[in-house]
């Protein structure tokens, strides 16, 4: 979940005229980053050579 605070940081950073699209797109991306660090925490990571196997395999 994104906090106001967050989005408040958000809105601070945009231009004084922007799309909502743009907002969006912002909102997701931090989103994102919060999801990718819970998982961080929760271990749900791969090591650098499982992650170089993951890529192997998906290439070929």
């Amino acid at each position: 979940m994104i906090s106001q605070e967050q989005i408040s940081v958000v809105l601070k950073d945009l231009p004084s005229q922007f799309s909502i699209d743009e907002l969006v797109d912002k909102l997701i991306f931090i989103e994102k980053i919060e999801d990718a660090i819970r998982q961080g925490e929760r271990g749900e990571t791969y090591s650098t050579e499982e992650a170089r196997e993951l890529l192997r395999q998906w290439s070929k």
